[in-house]
């Protein structure tokens, strides 16, 4: 019975009717293809533009962090020659009173 009202359905529009509503439909057909090709293009520059910024952003704080890191490395170094300098007058001072006591000592 489905087969039959669809036969007849057919067989009873009128051929204009028909071709009609099939260029209607490759209208909106030829349509929603060039709105997913817009949208696809767009979608692309959205990636792009968002990849670029990442990558911006990214190599500010890569800056940043070098900058950090030579700075620390700038006051290790610092504090390290500190600390030898102290050692060295430590040393110095805790030699001369070892030569004043052995010299005290002697002098007795």
């Amino acid at each position: 019975m489905d087969n039959e009202e669809r036969q007849r359905k057919i067989m009873t529009k009128p051929l204009p009717e028909i071709l009609d509503e099939l260029e209607d439909s490759i209208k909106l057909a030829d349509e929603a293809a060039k709105d997913a090709r817009e949208a696809a293009d767009e979608a692309r520059q959205a990636g792009e533009k968002a990849a670029s910024e990442a990558a911006r952003v990214a190599s500010e704080a890569i800056a940043k962090v070098e900058q950090i890191s030579n700075e620390a490395l700038r006051l290790a170094k610092l504090l390290d020659l500190a600390a030898k300098d102290a050692v060295a007058a430590i040393e110095k001072r805790l030699s001369s009173k070892t030569i004043t006591k052995v010299d005290n000592k002697e002098q007795e």
